[in-house]
């Protein structure tokens, strides 16, 4: 997974009844575009995330 500082990430739901996340990508940590990213969300919630299989970057 690569990723550039404004692209998407979009967390899928893994349970019954919870809905998707989706953020901007504020910062990426790792090395060639590679996890983990600073998201910030659009709840406003800024985090750390590793992303797993269930997330999906949506470039600009």
């Amino acid at each position: 997974m690569n990723a550039a500082v404004g692209d998407r990430l979009l967390v899928h739901g893994h349970a019954v009844g919870e809905g998707d996340r989706s953020g901007v990508i504020v910062e990426v940590q790792g090395l060639e575009g590679g996890p983990p990213y600073v998201v910030r969300f659009d709840d406003g919630h800024t985090g750390l995330v590793f992303p797993g299989p269930d997330a999906v970057v949506v470039h600009k």
